[in-house]
């Protein structure tokens, strides 16, 4: 629908896609004290996750953020109530810009999520015992123009020698964006 209203659009497929249903940028997996899996959490990884990219220019966010943006036409999770992603910036994306609008977290947890296991003691205690920094956002795919081929577009979405400074910066500003958040909801209670 896109291309036929003129504006450029292509499809992509994302290799080992994380899917963070709490949106902390991390898969985790916790394990008891036997190593048997327990589930505490709803967050996967999935072969792969197919969206949409469109070209547009973002006045709304400054010309830092115009260019191919991410949109979801099957959408997993709601946004601001409803089941909508995107359009997030692949820019943002790559940038580890997490803390702008339209599903930016959850677009950089699917390509750059670190998979984190822990082992859960009590209900209090947990101690993390791995971290895989390079499973997820794998062969990030398009198709193309004028061929079959496949285009690997892996580095539209993240610092292939970065990826693990990218993913501590962005982790660091959504927590504490968080927390800002959760201030300003105790402070107005």
């Amino acid at each position: 629908v896109l291309r036929c209203l003129g504006i450029p659009t292509r499809v992509i497929t994302n290799f080992n896609s994380a899917h963070d249903k709490n949106l902390n940028l991390s898969i985790d997996k916790y394990i008891d004290m036997s190593g048997n899996t327990l589930d505490l959490t709803e967050d996967s990884v999935w072969n792969f996750h197919v969206w949409n990219e469109s070209w547009f220019i973002r006045r709304d966010l400054g010309s830092f953020y115009d260019g191919w943006q991410v949109l979801d036409a099957t959408p997993q999770e709601k946004s601001k109530g409803i089941y909508q992603c995107g359009p997030a910036s692949t820019r943002a994306i790559k940038e580890g810009d997490v803390n702008l609008d339209y599903d930016s977290p959850f677009v950089f947890a699917a390509v750059n999520a670190d998979c984190v296991t822990w082992i859960r003691y009590s209900k209090k205690r947990k101690e993390r015992i791995y971290s895989d920094t390079r499973k997820i956002g794998k062969f990030i795919s398009t198709k193309a123009v004028g061929s079959n081929s496949r285009v690997d577009v892996t580095d539209n979405y993240k610092y292939p020698e970065e990826e693990q400074i990218s993913f501590k910066i962005s982790y660091s500003q959504y927590k504490n964006h968080l927390m800002d958040d959760r201030k300003i909801l105790v402070t107005a209670v």
